[in-house]
């Protein structure tokens, strides 16, 4: 493991950072409670009212307590876990570390910049900063040109490579068909922005992410080595990310919301991403 020392560093702070924010939002409960706003667009908004995502529609704030609960839960054990591991030299524990890291990243640019402003900003920063640094970081400890001889079969890498593409592909048409009926029927804003600015998930989605698990995917089909490396990654991160989007189904279920079909697709997707994860890792020789 190149850079052992500053990503040791870099992987502690984030998960006090994580451990201090998680808690904050799971735990703060000050506030009148829900009611109801009027954005300026004229919509009718149901606000949470409480805690740290008091400012925040009450649909998208008990998600970000779901969120919280799997980062705390799961997300901070695998990124300790990972770090152990890559200290020890294990190439499995670097694909894990790099694989929790993009999780921690992804979830904090999105805090960072869709939460509505609270107390945590500057620690959401924080781990935004800290955990691009420590993956990009934890990049540099892959030798590329040894790469395709650490793993034991590229079969599966294959197979994964094709669940990324699906994968993406499917969500990439479930967000256009959040934001393109409104430009068709003159409404223009989708009624999911509701009070927030823009639509920011389905944003850096749909212009970074899922093209980057697209392309990585089907270089990972097309045997390229940067494909395979990318795909184990992404396959990691999206599992912690499908525990977590599964955590915020079921707890806008339980919030009385409707949740179907996405309480049989995204556990599905969740499932898949698990299994194609721990046959990765055991196609790893070290």
């Amino acid at each position: 493991m190149k850079n052992k020392k500053i990503i040791t560093i870099l992987v502690l702070l984030i998960t006090v950072c994580s451990i201090v924010a998680t808690m904050s939002g799971i735990f703060s409960i000050d506030g009148v409670g829900k009611h109801t706003i009027e954005s300026f667009r004229g919509n009718r908004v149901e606000i949470y009212g409480k805690g740290l995502y008091g400012d925040m529609s009450a649909d998208v704030a008990v998600q970000g307590i779901a969120q919280d609960w799997v980062t705390l839960l799961v997300g901070v054990p695998l990124l300790l876990i990972g770090l152990f591991l890559s200290r020890r030299n294990s190439l499995r524990g670097i694909f894990l570390l790099s694989g929790t890291l993009s999780y921690f990243f992804l979830t904090y640019l999105f805090y960072t910049a869709m939460a509505m402003y609270n107390r945590m900003f500057l620690v959401y920063v924080l781990l935004l900063g800290a955990s691009f640094f420590a993956f990009i970081l934890n990049i540099f400890s892959y030798d590329i040109n040894k790469l395709k001889d650490d793993f034991k079969s590229e079969k599966i890498l294959k197979y994964a490579g094709i669940f990324l593409m699906i994968n993406s592909t499917m969500i990439g048409f479930l967000w256009l068909s959040i934001v393109v009926p409104p430009l068709f029927d003159g409404t223009i804003v989708p009624v999911a922005v509701e009070h927030y600015t823009t639509l920011i998930v389905q944003g850096f989605d749909l212009g970074l992410f899922l093209p980057m698990t697209f392309v990585s995917g089907f270089l990972a089909f097309k045997k390229n080595i940067h494909g395979y490396l990318f795909t184990v990654i992404s396959i990691l991160f999206l599992s912690l990310l499908m525990i977590a989007l599964t955590s915020k189904v079921l707890f806008m279920a339980n919030a009385g919301q409707n949740v179907i079909p996405v309480i049989f697709i995204i556990p599905t997707i969740c499932l898949t991403a698990i299994g194609f994860s721990v046959l990765l890792l055991k196609n790893v020789k070290s």
